[in-house]
């Protein structure tokens, strides 16, 4: 099988339900499977997965063990060469699949790729292609890393127009759309299940590449982000998860640095700045 859609569900019913509808609605042109993970949730999810999507495979797990675990289990059961790793609140067409999974077979230095994002008003999304946000950036340069992460921490950051569609290589995979190289996952190994919630995209993005491999922002398609469930960031839940991931990322690589040994192989597709 080609490729393996993902979806970790926690009480995300209503935005999971339009994703399947989305994603199911047309022909991809390659042969694909959906699984959904459902992580402890009580809105009724997996009543409305039985009955509206059974085509579906359900991995249901009794209590919320975090997206680490959920996206291992899916990934270790999953059939296909790539893994397609969505986010509920994520639309994306068949003919995205489509569009992805070809830019990989091109290239087989590429482990992972993102997506074009855009949200539900047409806006492009600038963390689609540079996916730390402001507090891992200084966490990272404050701890030495930070030249592991050139490309998102720098002045490399760009907002324009030109950079949207420019697909190019980033240092980091966005957390809620990851298209993965299954052989370049048995290679570095599965998500560290210690980053329960949060830096789980970081840790595996930089493994992939101390591995040799390529992560790239692909600009030919786009996904629709739909607004999703937020939490506090005052909350205990927060603050334990997303500092306690710092924690366990600087505990992992800070003392003994890595060394990234990868040549450069330029730009893997032309500059174009079509809209397809």
């Amino acid at each position: 099988m080609k490729l393996s859609v993902i979806f970790i569900n926690h009480n995300s019913r209503k935005g999971l339900k339009l994703a399947l509808n989305t994603l199911l609605s047309g022909s991809a042109g390659i042969e694909y499977e959906v699984i959904v993970v459902d992580n402890g949730s009580t809105d009724r999810s997996l009543e409305m997965l039985a009955f509206e999507f059974p085509s579906v495979r359900i991995i249901s797990i009794a209590t919320h063990e975090g997206v680490s675990r959920a996206y291992n289990k899916a990934i270790n059961s999953a059939k296909g060469r790539y893994v397609l790793l969505l986010s509920p609140y994520m639309l994306a067409s068949a003919d995205s699949l489509k569009k992805l999974v070809f830019f990989m077979d091109q290239h087989a230095l590429v482990s992972g790729a993102s997506a074009r994002i855009v949200n539900y008003k047409g806006d492009y999304l600038s963390e689609s292609k540079h996916s730390l946000n402001k507090g891992w950036a200084a966490f990272l340069k404050l701890i030495g890393m930070g030249s592991y992460f050139p490309r998102s921490i720098s002045a490399y950051k760009r907002g324009d127009w030109v950079e949207e569609f420019e697909t190019s290589e980033v240092d980091v995979l966005h957390e809620d759309c990851m298209l993965l190289r299954r052989s370049a996952i048995d290679r570095t190994g599965p998500f560290d299940e210690r980053f329960r919630h949060y830096g789980h995209n970081i840790d595996l993005s930089c493994r992939l590449r101390l591995n040799g491999f390529k992560t790239y922002y692909y600009s030919k398609t786009y996904i629709i982000q739909l607004p999703g469930r937020t939490v506090s960031k005052f909350s205990w839940e927060y603050i334990s998860q997303f500092y306690g991931a710092m924690f366990i990322f600087a505990a992992k690589y800070l003392f003994k640095l890595p060394v990234i040994n990868v040549e450069t192989i330029g730009e893997i597709l032309p500059s174009s700045y079509e809209i397809e």
